[in-house]
């Protein structure tokens, strides 16, 4: 065996976009192989030496040995060199090498420049003769001149640029080392890459001026080395051009009756939603070119926003892709990135037109509004259309739990209703007592809960069950194993007798089995014993996860008129705390309100303090105006308000009420907290109409377009003012 001994010069290489690396080495002298002494971890053997590049004899003596043979090699040497370009650095210094170097040096050079086999290669290493090296040798060259003819031949129509590409080509060939063949074909494999990268370009379904640009791209491309960052991110780009679902499409089916029948068969309630996506879809058949609206469902979380969106597509027949928005700080990752950028990458809708495959799906933007921390404006507010998607009552949630969400979570658990049974009084208990929420989801992984322990218990019953058949089995046989007591177990730990059930029967879930399952309730009606003392009033007010209800505690001591307010309130807010006291402080007389030392001026040897309990929750808004100032008007007066009313609305100076926004969620969170009595300014009367009839028929409503009509209805007996003296005729 014989191999080539040189010496590691240097070592050239990097990791991007690919890891490539190139070693230069220089060759030393031939050696074979005499004994291999081991193996591992790496390969030793003793070798001879079989020739040494200082030991060649003169030029002149070369001369005179090999005559023809020499003479022969050396003018195809010169005539491949010249059929390259002479104005490259390498091709010139490779002239002058041939005129320099000895003879004996020239076939072992050229043999690793020109295009040749491995197997070609290892001949010329073996042939130790300097006549059988040149004789292996000159074939090769040969061949290598015939091959350059044919390419100029070929390409002598194209471009001066190409042709100086051409040339160049070789060149790399020229300026590479031995054992650089690995990365040669690597380049050939890319170039093919890229020719057949122009090939779907051309024959893809893109319009006319998209494939002009990428025809562009294309052609700088190929002119571009790998080691470019630019090169990997130009072929990402054009590869997702050609990927990009041009004139793929579904076929719309717009039957306005069948989409009626899905959307009421997916979704309980949300009626006026329901009717905005007909009339949107009845539109569309009648107009075929319609390019609007967008349509946006504003909303608290679960209540079922994302799948209307999915049900709108489903009607359709196309294609639904969701794009969660949530947490996305950066334009550049919704509209794309500019290519200049090292790591660019297309925009998420462009994305999602990619993995959907056709190009006109049904695209939800979802959590919107999650985008207006970083970016300029509010991103819902371009949207032509916003669609109010409200809270759902208790018996909305109840009927949507037993169509959607009980045998949704019966097909998860792989359970069955003659397994389980939740009867609608405990969903109920479910609702009042371990979930506070607009939407359903929190109720959904309630009952995901119940179903999970229920297969505990179906699971052990199936258990029990054959470990009977099997101790049956054995007594017929003579044989008295022991078998465990098969008595049905308690569904939870503190043994509830009504869950003790025979595994074949439907385990009913009553309020019992609930706490066992779920734990002690969360939540409580505190309302009561909130209002047991003066200076403490119900407020409703809308968060995001839909209408609350507020208390508002206030205090006085001795002091020095100072107001002080707590629980991480606005600036709005806080204005409406001072509304409040200033129209207080002007009609005290009236209403006989004094202060601990019997003035009328509120804040005379008197400091008040207001404060709104969960203090961890930041508050705002000017809708617990009236809230204040009957909180106020309780704490002054020494009477309670009535435990059972709650009130929002807007105040004036003047003593005025103004309307606010949000009253359905503010009446659904009163109508769930057990308040009868609800508080609204005048001229949101209108918006009761969106109210159900079942929550309107449990609660009355007070409609108030002043101060005094509030107080008149938030206490027992009203809250009389003090009367006017009769006026007097002039006599002047």
């Amino acid at each position: 065996m014989i191999g080539t001994a040189a010496l590691a010069v240097q070592v050239v290489g990097s990791n991007w976009p690919k890891p490539h690396y190139t070693l230069l080495v220089t060759g030393l002298c031939r050696f074979q192989i005499v004994q291999v002494l081991k193996e591992k971890p790496y390969p030793v053997a003793q070798v001879e030496q079989l020739d040494r590049l200082e030991e060649f004899p003169s030029a002149l003596q070369t001369r005179e040995e090999l005559g023809e043979l020499s003479e022969q090699f050396y003018k195809y040497a010169v005539q491949l060199v010249e059929m390259l370009d002479m104005s490259v650095p390498a091709v010139a210094k490779l002239r002058r090498l041939l005129d320099s170097l000895p003879r004996e040096a020239l076939p072992d050079i050229l043999t690793s420049i020109i295009r040749t086999s491995n197997k070609e290669k290892l001949q010329i290493l073996d042939a130790v003769s300097l006549e059988d090296r040149f004789k292996a040798t000159i074939p090769l060259l040969v061949r290598q001149i015939e091959g350059l003819k044919l390419l100029q031949k070929t390409r002598k129509h194209k471009q001066d640029d190409e042709k100086r590409v051409i040339a160049i080509r070789p060149m790399r060939r020229i300026t590479h080392v031995p054992g650089a063949l690995e990365e040669e074909e690597e380049e050939e494999e890319d170039s093919d890459d890229v020719v057949l990268l122009e090939r779907k370009v051309r024959t893809s379904s893109m319009p006319e001026p998209a494939r002009r640009v990428c025809l562009k791209e294309v052609k700088r491309l190929k002119k571009m080395p790998q080691s470019m960052p630019e090169y990997a991110l130009t072929r990402n780009y054009l590869e997702l051009m050609v990927e990009l679902p041009w004139n793929k499409s579904t076929t719309d089916r717009l039957d306005i009756r069948a989409a009626r029948v899905l959307l009421d068969n997916d979704h309980y309630a949300m009626e006026k939603l329901k009717k905005r996506v007909l009339e949107y879809l009845a539109v569309r058949q009648l107009k075929n070119n319609l390019k609007g609206p967008i349509l946006c469902f504003v909303g608290p979380p679960g209540v079922g926003k994302t799948s209307v969106g999915r049900s709108v597509a489903k009607t359709l027949g196309r294609e639904f892709h969701r794009i969660a928005l949530g947490g996305v700080c950066d334009q550049s990752d919704i509209r794309g990135h500019r290519r200049t950028y090292v790591g660019s990458m297309p925009g998420r809708i462009i994305n999602g037109l990619k993995t959907v495959g056709v190009n006109n799906p049904v695209f939800l933007l979802d959590e919107v509004d999650k985008l207006g921390k970083s970016l300029q404006g509010d991103p819902a507010a371009a949207l032509l259309e916003i669609i109010q998607v409200p809270g759902y009552t208790q018996e909305e949630k109840i009927e949507i739990a037993h169509r959607h969400l009980i045998p949704k979570q019966l097909d998860q658990h792989g359970l069955t209703p003659q397994q389980l049974q939740i009867p609608p009084a405990t969903t109920l208990g479910i609702i009042t007592r371990y979930t506070r929420e607009a939407g359903v989801r929190s109720l959904d992984r309630k009952l995901g809960a119940i179903c999970r322990a229920v297969a505990v218990k179906v699971a052990e019953g199936q258990h029990r069950e054959a470990k009977l058949e099997r101790a049956d089995a054995a007594e017929a046989e003579g044989g008295r194993e022991h078998a465990e007591d098969t008595e049905p177990q308690p569904l939870g730990d503190s043994g509830t007798a009504g869950l003790a059930l025979p595994p074949e029967m439907p385990i009913l879930i009553d309020l019992h089995a609930l706490k066992d399952i779920l734990g002690p309730p969360m939540y409580e009606m505190e309302v009561s014993e909130r209002l047991s003392q003066p200076g403490v009033a119900i407020g409703l007010a809308w968060t995001p996860l839909g209408g609350e209800i507020m208390f508002v505690e206030a205090s006085r001591m001795d002091g020095e008129g100072q107001l002080t307010l707590t629980g991480q309130l606005g600036d709005v807010m806080k204005e409406s705390a001072h509304l409040a006291i200033s129209w207080l402080r002007s009609n005290a007389k009236k209403y006989h309100l004094t202060n601990a030392s019997g003035s009328f001026d509120l804040l005379d040897n008197t400091d008040i303090h207001l404060h709104f309990p969960a203090g961890a929750v930041t508050k705002d808004g000017p809708s617990a105006g009236v809230t204040i100032v009957t909180c106020l008007a309780s704490l002054f007066s020494g009477r309670l308000v009535r435990s059972d009313v709650a009130m929002t609305g807007e105040i004036t100076l003047r003593g005025l009420v103004l309307p606010v926004g949000g009253i359905k969620d503010k009446v659904l969170a009163a109508h769930r907290a057990g308040l009868k009595r609800v508080i609204l300014p005048q001229r949101n009367e209108k918006d009761l109409e969106e109210i159900p009839g079942n929550v309107r028929r449990d609660l009355s409503f007070v409609t108030a377009s002043c101060l005094d009509e509030v107080l008149n209805a938030a206490f027992d007996g009203g809250f009389s003012a003090k009367a006017r003296p009769g006026l007097l005729n002039s006599k002047l």
